[in-house]
């Protein structure tokens, strides 16, 4: 069914675009001339204003025939870092970049494979569902750009985000709440050699509270890391403020919420036995979902999958995407593969023969009935 040469050669163009978080003026222009060949206005917003950035979330709309209500697809613009210079390096069926860069298939993998399923069923005339898209910036920035999207503009009940690891058919059902959390201690100076016993040390506190507090797999649901830990100005001073910081993940909100707590309380105990004082911050980058299993979106993705002899295995994961804030909207969503491989790395790769099978899911998605 796909063009595979098309799809290649644009998927190529959208790799070359720079497009950091915050800085995806170029891909938004790539993408609005891009579906506005096929007919499709797409409306930006001002989501960039609010973090600095020079582009906004794009929002269209494709009229359909087949009744059933408009269905959502959705991926995002922006690339991690080193993401500057990208260029699309073809070895037989594999797609690397030259090395020294990630790909961008994270996530121009998923932009190529709608755009190619749009022109593929409008040219040939295949009756199709109403169709909505979404292209997000910031996602990488703990999904920055969706945050700031007006979700009353969607139309769609439930649909797919076009942004997860792996070969075609594998869709992830659920992921978690993520809190990132920064705790300054503070305790008081003194002299080390001098007079140590006038000191509070800040430090020997902050120890004392990540030392009591469990770390790694929480339980089957959860983390919690403690990623930074600094302080001090000099060997010879008791130091008198300590900054940590850590992040928990839980595919329980709940639990998230009943994590940050004890991480707060164990602080709170270390710091009384040392006569420390403590400031904590804390911040919800990420909600918890859990797909319907009996859905549309899960239902039609199985009809799919089946009707192209792919099979289908159903995953949770423990990254964030633009679907935790889809859901977090009431839309029943849910984040399938675009066949991307080693992504957030210089090792990021595609098989051309993924680009194709994930754009042929796309196809039978838009046009089921």
């Amino acid at each position: 069914m796909t063009d595979k040469e098309r799809l290649l050669n644009e998927f190529i163009s959208l790799v070359s675009i720079d497009s950091p978080s915050f800085g995806e003026r170029k891909m938004a222009e790539h993408i609005r001339s891009l579906f506005a060949e096929m007919g499709i206005e797409l409306e930006e917003d001002d989501a960039g204003s609010h973090y600095g950035g020079n582009a906004g979330n794009l929002h269209g709309f494709l009229k359909g025939s087949i009744e059933g209500g408009p269905v959502l697809f959705s991926a995002h613009m922006d690339t991690v870092e080193p993401g500057k210079g990208k260029k699309a390096v073809i070895s037989g069926n594999k797609i690397t970049s030259a090395g020294d860069t990630v790909l961008g298939a994270d996530d121009c993998a998923g932009i190529a494979e709608i755009a190619e399923a749009i022109r593929y069923i409008t040219e040939n005339n295949i009756p199709h569902r109403d169709i909505e898209l979404l292209f997000t910036i910031g996602e990488e920035a703990f999904i920055k750009g969706s945050d700031a999207f007006d979700f009353s503009k969607i139309r769609s009940e439930y649909g797919y985000v076009l942004d997860l690891s792996g070969d075609a058919g594998i869709a992830a059902l659920s992921a978690p709440s993520l809190i990132s959390f920064e705790i300054t201690v503070k305790g008081r100076s003194a002299h080390a050699g001098f007079e140590p016993e006038n000191g509070i040390n800040a430090v020997a506190a902050a120890a004392l509270a990540v030392s009591e507090l469990r770390q790694g797999h929480i339980d089957d649901i959860s983390t919690l890391n403690i990623g930074m830990l600094s302080g001090g100005s000099a060997v010879n001073i008791v130091p008198d403020k300590c900054v940590i910081k850590g992040e928990i993940r839980s595919l329980k909100h709940e639990r998230a919420l009943e994590l940050i707590e004890n991480v707060r309380k164990s602080f709170d105990d270390a710091c009384k036995k040392y006569g420390a004082g403590y400031d904590i911050r804390h911040s919800i980058d990420l909600t918890a979902y859990s797909a319907d299993r009996e859905g549309r979106a899960v239902k039609h993705f199985e009809r799919a999958c089946g009707a192209l002899d792919i099979e289908t295995r159903y995953i949770s994961t423990f990254g964030g995407s633009d679907n935790n804030n889809i859901a977090k909207n009431g839309i029943d969503a849910v984040v399938i593969s675009c066949g991307m491989q080693n992504v957030h790395s210089c090792d990021e790769y595609i098989n051309i023969s993924e680009l194709v099978r994930c754009t042929e899911i796309v196809i039978r998605l838009m046009t089921a009935k």
